[in-house]
């Protein structure tokens, strides 16, 4: 331990220890700092603006002020790290006086920190120990060889699209057809078996709901919105207002229809002709 009495303000005292004798090289070592003044002392102690050189400042910790008969007693705990290769490091840090233009520096007697070498000592011969077996050394990544690859698929997914690609997208095009196309059929059966099971308005409208749905999604014109002669004029169908009928009459007189069966066949394989139109091109049907 040290202490510090200056000739200027003998009422001071500052002392300034490690808590340990010894470190090593980077590890964490404490510094405590104490100064001891009475009144109408204005101490300052060092923050992180300070220099700790040869040390690096970890951490400062402080304490609440105790003052006992008009002296009053401040101390901190510095937390620093040491990376001299010095044998012996000596470390001192100050307390300020502060003036109301000036300050003064208060330092304690230097503490000594001595360097802990994990190598006690190294022998005069070194010796090696033989080893034969392959180690396998990692590669770095090769980037431009990854570059080349990536521009590569480029330039071959462009030409293939140049060339191929009106076909592929038509490909595409009826493959999703036929998911729907799938997808409606199996959605009808069952709307048909309900509405033959129970021909009322609730499974009548659900019946021409859902054909006109597919027929608006496979000639992309508003079938919901048009009334039966509005879609009777645009599939040049004069039959379908029949057949409409037959199951429009359930909805808006609550009448059973003489040929529903009939009425729903053909709705249906109206449905399926013009889903073979659009997944045919106009060649293959020439």
């Amino acid at each position: 331990m040290a202490f510090s009495i200056s000739g200027h303000s003998q009422n001071i005292e500052v002392e300034g220890y490690f808590l340990q004798d010894s470190a090593k090289i980077g590890e964490r070592v404490p510094y405590i700092l104490k100064a001891k003044y009475g009144k109408g002392y204005n101490i300052v102690f060092p923050d992180s603006t300070f220099d700790y050189s040869p040390f690096e400042l970890l951490e400062k910790k402080t304490y609440i002020s105790y003052t006992d008969e008009g002296v009053t007693l401040d101390s901190a705990v510095y937390y620093v790290s040491n990376f001299s290769l010095d044998p012996i490091t000596e470390f001192a840090l100050p307390v300020f006086e502060v003036f109301k233009y000036d300050s003064l520096e208060h330092r304690p007697i230097e503490a000594n920190l001595a360097l802990k070498l994990i190598i006690d000592q190294i022998p005069q011969e070194l010796s090696f120990r033989e080893n034969n077996v392959y180690q396998p050394i990692s590669t770095d990544f090769n980037y431009p060889l990854w570059v080349a690859v990536f521009v590569s698929i480029l330039v071959v997914a462009g030409l293939l699209a140049f060339f191929f690609g009106k076909t592929l997208r038509r490909k595409w095009q009826i493959y999703l057809e036929k998911k729907k196309y799938k997808r409606f059929t199996k959605r009808w059966e069952k709307a048909e078996q309900e509405f033959a099971a129970t021909p009322d308005m609730d499974h009548a409208d659900e019946l021409l709901g859902l054909w006109k749905t597919y027929m608006e999604h496979l000639k992309n014109k508003p079938f919901r919105d048009w009334t039966t002669t509005e879609i009777s004029d645009f599939l040049e169908n004069k039959e379908i207002i029949k057949d409409f009928r037959e199951i429009e009459v359930i909805i808006y007189a609550g009448k059973e229809g003489q040929d529903l069966p009939q009425a729903c066949q053909n709705l249906r394989n109206i449905c399926t002709d013009t889903y073979h139109q659009k997944i045919t091109s106009p060649d293959e049907r020439e």
